[in-house]
């Protein structure tokens, strides 16, 4: 009786272990992929950050899913028209560009992965893109003229992967 009680006792031990670790393991992974918070129109999304040549090129290519409150920012060094195109992506989206004071100056609606090869572009320069879930710009009445805010800083210090 008392072998048997040991090995619930054991097992019991184990899987507290393997359960703390598993949590561990998910806040270091959260911590590791920083967010930043963009407020737009009346939205407030976290967003994933896209700023080195590879993660401006692939933006969301591949992705399958996009949740509503979810958005990948695109910061470019300098102003220019910076066009989107929906090459390898798998669902559609909304397109939202910004100039330097971060207030929006060209808007696409619901941009389908049956678009490709066609670039969006805004008509005006450009220092910001953000990509959010299709029809986000309607529920969420992003309009022209609109000023999103986002911390530069800590949007320089996140990452996209």
């Amino acid at each position: 009786m008392s072998v048997q009680k040991d090995s619930y006792t054991w097992l019991f031990v184990t899987v507290a272990v393997v359960a703390v670790v598993a949590i561990i393991v998910t806040v270091i992974v959260g911590m590791a992929q920083p967010r930043v918070t963009v407020q737009l129109g009346d939205g407030i999304f976290k967003a994933q950050v896209a700023r080195t040549d590879s993660e401006l090129k692939k933006g969301r290519s591949g992705v399958s899913e996009f949740s509503k409150d979810q958005a990948l920012l695109f910061i470019f060094p300098k102003d220019d028209a910076y066009g989107v195109w929906m090459k390898d992506m798998k669902i559609p989206i909304d397109i939202v560009w910004l100039n330097k004071d971060k207030k929006v100056i060209h808007l696409v609606s619901n941009a389908t992965p049956e678009s490709y090869p066609k670039t969006f572009t805004p008509p005006k320069p450009a220092r910001y893109i953000i990509e959010l879930a299709s029809g986000t710009i309607k529920t969420r009445a992003i309009k022209i003229g609109a000023t999103a805010k986002f911390d530069e800083t800590r949007a320089m210090e996140a990452k996209l992967w």
